[in-house]
């Protein structure tokens, strides 16, 4: 067993009580038996049971639970951070010809470990992932992830319309290939899969009912898409769908809103939209960096407590500019702060933990440090460099260091990515 010394902080259940439901050792222990954890408390409490567990001394760092990112995409590693557009003509300028490139299963395979270890640099353990309409992108992200034990949730794209030739699929195809997936990967190991149409106008209704009717069958799997990012996308769904009451009602046909069904952005919705979102125990990915790249618009979070709708911090690489939850964060705070509500540090850290892992049914397993969950976890520096020596004090609370970073701190921050028991990231220039 290995006893792992540092300041420790967790949600261990669900709550709104953000304040008080934290749990925080300044001189904490985590104790891990192979893949799992078996006890968190005080050092000395811990080591004092167990006196013959190696122990490994991390003071003056802080133990976090792995991070969770609801929602992004893998073959956009390689077309981040390129200039201007909003969301439709970013689709057509740099992302459909990006995702032409996975046809080629090696070149996936390439990308799919490029990616995995961008998340373990930015200490994400698990993620919500879209793949490409290619069948073998989204096995060589199930591949690259279970090298190494990691929680996955990913999908193959759908889209039978709308976009380049090359890119669609077909309905039949789509369920065909999907079943298969499922069948190969969903609950093995620690992957699960995701039905993924891209968003409403690249599937035909033939398409959202032959993924409705794999939705049914397996109603255990994740669905996973787009929901009102944009206003000139929800004028397009509106003439796509003349018959559906709105964007979600699209979705909401087809039997695709429901628990584990995540919807990226949320933007612009209505009130009752909002209301069937909380009634189905769906959840909405809050992309803060995407969205504000992008000029989409800016999330109401007030809206969604309201309506008691789940809500997880997500990056949206590669429209988002970061695969950095603490900075995802810090923009999600900014883009609250317009909308005069803004989300307190201990809030934030919840959407990108025990709250994401609540959202989509997993918290037995991650997004937390309980004993019985998976060892997955990090290990933060949170003086990292002169300027956050200055500003983060040796003493100071948790949710003053957890701001600090997601203003101040990136990757520098990680000094190590856990997942399942093992380490899988270790930042050498804090050594």
């Amino acid at each position: 067993m290995q006893l792992f010394r540092a300041s420790i902080a967790h949600f261990p259940k669900h709550t709104s009580d953000f304040e008080n439901d934290i749990v925080v050792y300044q001189d904490g222990g985590l104790l891990i038996d192979g893949q799992r954890i078996v006890a968190i408390g005080t050092f000395n409490a811990i080591s004092a049971q167990h006196p013959n567990a190696n122990v490994i001394d991390h003071s003056g760092k802080w133990i976090l639970p792995g991070l969770i990112d609801s929602h992004l995409h893998y073959p956009q590693t390689q077309s981040i951070a390129n200039y201007g557009e909003q969301l439709l003509s970013w689709l057509e300028n740099y992302t459909f010809p990006t995702e032409m490139q996975f046809a080629d299963s090696d070149h996936a395979s390439v990308i799919a470990n490029v990616f995995i270890r961008q998340l373990l640099k930015n200490g994400t353990t698990t993620g919500l992932v879209f793949s490409t309409v290619h069948k073998d992108s989204c096995e060589a992200l199930f591949h690259a992830s279970s090298d190494i034990n990691m929680a996955m949730i990913a999908g193959k794209v759908c889209m039978d319309r709308n976009c380049p030739t090359s890119l669609q699929d077909t309905a039949e195809q789509a369920q065909k290939d999907c079943a298969s997936l499922i069948e190969k990967w969903h609950n093995k190991g620690r992957n699960k899969y995701a039905l993924t149409p891209r968003f409403a106008p690249t599937s035909t209704e033939a398409q959202l009912a032959a993924l409705g009717e794999l939705a049914k069958q397996y109603d255990d799997v994740f669905i996973q898409t787009h929901l009102s990012e944009n206003l000139d996308e929800i004028a397009w769904v509106k003439s796509l769908f003349p018959q559906a009451e709105g964007y979600l009602d699209v979705y909401d046909k087809f039997d695709l809103v429901r628990e584990r069904a995540v919807f990226g952005h949320g933007i612009h919705l209505t009130p009752n939209e909002w209301a069937r979102l909380g009634d189905a125990n769906a959840t909405i990915a809050f992309c803060p960096t995407s969205n504000l790249f992008l000029g989409s618009g800016l999330f109401d979070m007030t809206a969604a407590r309201a309506n008691n709708v789940h809500v997880a911090l997500a990056t949206d690489v590669g429209a988002g500019t970061t695969f950095n939850m603490l900075k995802t964060y810090g923009d999600a705070y900014k883009v609250s702060q317009l909308r005069n509500a803004p989300i307190s540090p201990l809030e934030g850290f919840y959407l990108m933990t025990q709250g994401a892992a609540n959202a989509h049914g997993l918290d037995g397993e991650i997004g937390n440090l309980n004993a019985g969950t998976v060892a997955d976890f990090v290990v933060v520096e949170p003086r990292f460099d002169e300027l956050t020596s200055l500003r983060i004090q040796p003493e100071a609370s948790f949710d003053d260091v957890f701001f600090a970073l997601s203003i101040l701190g990136d990757d520098r921050a990680i000094a190590q990515t856990w997942v399942s028991g093992e380490c899988r990231y270790r930042n050498t220039l804090l050594q």
